[in-house]
């Protein structure tokens, strides 16, 4: 008797695992070509797809869509953001509903082109401030100093090096990138996923924030209404000033693929200026669709930090002056600062 119930049992649960496949493998009824390659398109191209109907079904409704937005089987890219995207199409047909979905790359149409610079003048720079984060803001230098132990926000005379003000951070804070914005110092944290808020004046923290789907705080600066922000990855999030929740992004791509790895930003004249992490390089994005348009090498400057390291104390700090129409680049630890022109 024991052993029938036994076999019952092993008899019902291969019904229940033979019943679980043949949903879970239930046969696609469409799929759809896009006339890609490898997946990815130039910005200028018009988008065109394909509705595969592999059983030959009765279709009575398809709607297709990009990101959210509903488009047609031949688009325009155009106002669309460069970068990872998926189409989804969803297909009515006999009564029934299926959700197909393609993943889609676009593309710059354009390479960057490549800025030059020129020296104008070096200025001293602390050697112990591990940069993450500078800004100007009423010809007042602020920077933001990471490493755990050793993370500040500090006020500078940049001529001199001389420190205005400084407060400490917490030492379970590494401090990252800052920006300035209606009175108040916004400073990112790096893996706390927080982010403070100070009165400019006083440096007294007056708020801080939580991350949104983004993992980690690396750069920061504002277009004037709202806070930009990169995360290590080739994206840059959108942050509302009132709620301080990261609203939309970026991805920074060129005509080949991205750009990962973005670390400080500033913005410059309409355009996001953001270095790339133990890179010399810094590319000029546009901050509406993520192409990346000019990038920069700045490997002299380096051959004059007689500490510089390529996984160390690099190039990390940029910060533009709108007084003198020169951008400011120093790095982590090093001795100098250096104020630049860029000659496009």
């Amino acid at each position: 008797m024991k052993l029938f119930k036994h076999l019952i049992i092993i008899f019902l649960a291969l019904v229940f695992i033979a019943c679980g496949n043949s949903n879970s493998t239930k046969e696609k009824q469409f799929s759809l070509t896009l006339n890609t390659k490898n997946n990815t398109i130039p910005v200028n191209e018009t988008l065109k797809i394909t509705l595969n109907n592999i059983k030959k079904n009765n279709v009575s409704k398809v709607t297709y869509k990009l990101d959210g937005k509903v488009i047609t089987e031949s688009t325009n890219l155009n106002n669309f953001k460069l970068g990872e995207h998926t189409i989804t199409a969803t297909v009515n047909f006999n009564g029934e509903t299926e959700t197909v979905t393609k993943a889609l790359t676009i593309l710059n149409d354009k390479a960057p082109k490549f800025f030059k610079y020129e020296i104008v003048n070096t200025y001293p720079h602390d050697a112990t401030s591990y940069t993450q984060g500078l800004e100007f803001h009423n010809g007042i230098l602020y920077e933001s100093t990471g490493q755990y132990g050793e993370s500040k926000l500090r006020k500078i005379d940049y001529k001199t090096g001389k420190i205005l003000k400084n407060v400490d951070l917490a030492k379970t804070f590494f401090a990252e990138g800052l920006t300035i914005l209606n009175h108040n110092i916004y400073q990112l944290t790096w893996q706390n996923k927080k982010g403070f808020v100070y009165d400019l004046e006083t440096f007294e923290r007056k708020n801080s924030f939580s991350y949104g789907k983004s993992t980690q705080g690396w750069g920061l600066c504002n277009n004037g209404t709202e806070l930009l922000k990169s995360d290590g990855t080739a994206k840059i999030w959108t942050l509302n000033t009132e709620t301080l929740t990261e609203n939309s992004y970026i991805q920074a791509y060129h005509n080949k693929g991205k750009i990962g790895r973005l670390n400080e930003l500033e913005w410059v004249e309409g355009k996001i200026y953001a270095n790339i992490y133990e890179r010399n390089g810094v590319a000029i994005i546009n901050p509406e669709n993520g192409a990346t348009e000019a990038v920069m090498d700045f490997t002299a400057l380096t051959k004059e930090i007689p500490n510089f390291s390529i996984n160390d104390n690099v190039l990390n700090g940029l910060a533009y002056n709108p007084e003198t129409k020169t951008l400011f680049v120093t790095g982590k630890r090093w001795n100098k600062m250096f104020e630049v022109k860029i000659i496009e």
